[in-house]
């Protein structure tokens, strides 16, 4: 049978129709994600500053750790968006530090067992503060395990292998590179060489040995660009790579 112009003129316009209102729809979810995006970084701020009211050096460890581990990420060839997942992991690597007693957090000098059982604890807090927010269900799991070990010999849960998020795995290895080049009150820091050869003696066992290799030519690259200071997308401000 065949259609009148009237009838013809109505798959048109309804299709017109769908598409406006899943544009809409599209637009709408773009603002509400947009939203979302501004409200957690604004949360790892404030987060951030209670961290750094706490202790100043675990602060800015914090930061250097997700410059170094976004070097990596680079290197590795990630895009923007998770590149931006990883800086909001390696940000809140060490949140859980907030609730280790000052005594033990800010003690001028190497802990002792029973104080290094209760430092620990704080890749598991860092899940505990982070995991009833949605958002950073996977920033959890990724500051929850970054102290496994490639070998099946680390903390909280001993992980081996690929079985480590990727993401723990890479703060690892910059979170390590950071503890053995930044001066302490207690030792001096380490220079990038001696640093390379241990992450490197400890790759296989430690450290996933692939990533140790992208890590360290991807701070080689970076340091031979010769700035002294770096910038992240989510906290502002320009920041110090030594911690001297």
């Amino acid at each position: 049978m065949k259609k009148t112009e009237k009838e013809s003129n109505v798959l048109p316009i309804a299709q017109a129709r769908a598409e406006q209102k899943a544009k809409a729809l599209a637009e709408e979810i773009k603002e509400l994600k947009s939203q979302q995006k501004k409200v957690c970084e604004q949360a790892v701020r404030s987060i951030l500053q209670a961290l750094d009211c706490k202790d100043h050096y675990t602060f800015g460890h914090s930061l250097r750790v997700t410059h170094f581990t976004l070097k990596l990420g680079e290197e590795m060839g990630f895009d923007e968006e998770t590149l931006y997942d990883l800086e909001m992991s390696a940000l809140f690597h060490d949140i859980g530090k907030i609730a280790v007693p000052d005594a033990v957090l800010l003690k001028p000098a190497r802990l002792d067992d029973e104080e290094f059982l209760q430092m620990k604890q704080h890749p598991s807090k860092s899940a505990e503060i982070l995991e009833g927010f949605e958002p950073f269900e996977e920033v959890a799991k990724n500051a929850k395990h970054h102290h496994e070990r490639y070998d099946g010999r680390g903390y909280p849960d001993g992980l081996k292998g690929e079985d480590i998020p990727l993401f723990s795995r890479m703060i690892l290895i910059a979170d390590t590179f950071d503890a053995m080049t930044s001066t302490r009150p207690y030792r001096k820091g380490l220079p990038y060489e001696v640093a390379f050869a241990e992450l490197d003696e400890f790759a296989g066992s430690q450290f996933d040995p692939e990533l140790v290799e992208k890590f360290i030519k991807a701070l080689t690259k970076d340091r031979a660009d010769q700035s002294d200071t770096f910038s992240l997308k989510i906290i502002a401000g320009e920041f110090k790579k030594d911690a001297a």
